[in-house]
């Protein structure tokens, strides 16, 4: 179970535009026409016959079928991942949406390691939220799907919208979300949270770099995870120069906004258990130092972060659902920027445990950053497991482009952990290669210890490679979220707005923390 009041309190009010014509002041829920939506499902039969489920056959003998009747005139069966919305269907609703799931049978593939069943009824309720919003509705429900948990998800992740920086007499309005003839509202609650801690990811990805400063981020974290009761420790640059954190400090230097380091603990279980170690990316904007980065897409840098942000709402959902695990994380934050000050090519620096480093590229600065960050983390909260969120290279874009994050770990056992967290959010996962052979390429160097990028290609196998070397002997998981973590370029998730940062990983890591921490109930179907 987890506390509904916090779930309540998720969700900050927005104020509504008035729906009456000429009319754009804002207004509270009871002031003009609300316009309800409802959401229906259909599956697709043996002989291609449209099928209801509950929920909607119920509804279409309600109206007499009606609904049944405006199927057969629309002359075509809606299949997986199309959508038809009706109007005047029934008085209480101003539209009906009609989507498609697909087979009834769909479960997990796994040649594509997916559940396509779950993912189904996200993508379909996620289409028929938005066709419902665009209609006006203000009000929407949705049913279950035979999966209200997903239901929500897909629902609340497409109605999502980043507008924080426009005028707020033109916002547009976001309809609220409940539950349509399904008793499991613990399930769709729980969607709707995770959804929701997802899109505080992307929020935070989404704003702009002179808005989300490190210190900026530092005070969000603070404001979304404190009143959940977890501590938050925000140690300025004094605090980082007395640690003697001098791989983080090279990169922090460059640019005039002072570099923040979060400590965060959250505590479920008992105080003997030993932590998670979460470690998130923080650079809050990424001009690649010296080695400027090309003008052009430069501007999708300022989600360098969505390491960081993944964490503080994977964190926040692991409050909220009370799991009984503790985490314990560090998220170093700067911005890497060309000035006077800033590192240089060739320059030659001392980690926390005293390995030198050379800086081949100072556009290869993420790795430096954590290195201290997880050199200090294992010293602090002797973790059982570390987990490290970064957009560390293009590499992994390159190979795997929008379609899984890329996983490096050193144990069999939590790749299998991971691998199963993916296949039931429907935020994959790939397992590439941590050998010996990449970490050669970036450790035989006669003149200095580790080399920040490395010989040869395979940039994200040389990144993973650099950042165990400041591993101990525990398990670890490193997230490389380049191709997933940036904005959608391409419409990979109907229920994800194209252009938009996706806040990716987050849902897979808030699974992964359930299946760490309620190994039992984790299982959910994948073995």
């Amino acid at each position: 179970m987890f506390p509904l009041a916090i779930l309540r309190n998720f969700n900050k009010f927005r104020p509504r535009i008035c729906r009456v014509p000429s009319c754009r002041r804002f207004c509270s829920d009871d002031c003009g026409e609300e316009r309800k939506g409802l959401i229906l499902g259909v599956y697709e039969g043996e002989n291609n016959e449209t099928l209801f489920t509950k929920a909607a056959s119920k509804f279409n003998d309600h109206s007499g079928g009606k609904l049944y009747e405006l199927l057969k005139k629309a002359g075509s069966d809606i299949r997986k991942g199309q959508a038809k919305v009706f109007n005047n269907v029934d008085k209480e609703f101003w539209g009906v949406a009609v989507v498609g799931l697909g087979r009834e049978n769909l479960g997990y593939n796994e040649l594509e390691a997916i559940d396509e069943g779950l993912e189904a009824v996200r993508e379909a309720a996620g289409m028929g939220a938005q066709l419902l919003k665009e209609q006006g509705a203000t009000r929407i429900l949705v049913e279950g799907l035979g999966h209200p948990e997903q239901a929500a998800e897909g629902t609340a992740l497409a109605l999502w919208r980043y507008q924080e920086n426009r005028s707020r007499q033109y916002w547009q309005v976001i309809p609220t979300l409940e539950l349509f003839d399904d008793c499991d509202a613990e399930s769709f609650q729980r969607g709707l949270f995770k959804a929701e801690s997802q899109n505080l990811a992307r929020r935070l990805s989404d704003t702009p770099a002179n808005q989300m400063t490190p210190l900026h981020f530092a005070q969000e974290a603070v404001n979304e995870l404190c009143p959940c009761g977890i501590k938050v420790m925000v140690h300025d640059k004094d605090w980082i120069e007395l640690k003697r954190m001098n791989a983080f400090l090279t990169v922090a230097r460059g640019s005039c906004e002072p570099p923040v380091f979060l400590e965060i603990s959250y505590c479920g279980a008992p105080v003997d258990q030993k932590p998670v170690l979460m470690v998130g990316k923080g650079i809050t904007f990424d001009a690649g130092g010296l080695c400027l980065k090309k003008c052009e897409g430069m501007g999708r840098f300022r989600a360098d972060m969505t390491g960081a942000a993944a964490i503080v709402a994977a964190i926040r959902a692991a409050s909220a659902l009370s799991l009984p695990i503790n985490i314990d994380a560090v998220i170093p934050l700067c911005e890497n920027m060309p000035s006077g000050m800033a590192m240089r090519v060739g320059d030659v620096i001392m980690s926390l445990n005293n390995k030198s480093i050379r800086i081949t590229d100072t556009d290869n600065e993420g790795r430096l950053i954590l290195a201290d960050a997880l050199i200090y983390g294992q010293g602090v909260s002797h973790p059982r497991l570390i987990i490290d969120v970064a957009s560390l290279t293009p590499g992994v874009r390159a190979a795997l482009g929008s379609a899984a994050s890329g996983v490096f770990t050193n144990s069999q056992t939590m790749w299998s952990q991971v691998r199963k967290a993916g296949v039931i959010t429907g935020d994959r996962c790939w397992r590439l290669p941590l050998w010996k052979f990449f970490i050669k390429k970036v450790t035989r160097f006669p003149s200095h210890d580790v080399d920040n990028k490395g010989l040869g290609h395979g940039s994200s196998c040389l990144g993973a490679a650099f950042l165990n070397e400041f591993i101990d002997c525990v398990d670890w998981i490193h997230f490389d979220t380049t191709g997933v973590g940036f904005h959608s370029e391409h419409k990979v998730y109907s229920y994800l707005t194209k252009g938009r940062m996706t806040g990716r990983p987050t849902r897979t890591l808030i699974q992964l923390l359930y299946q760490l921490s309620c190994p039992s109930e984790g299982q959910r179907k994948i073995e």
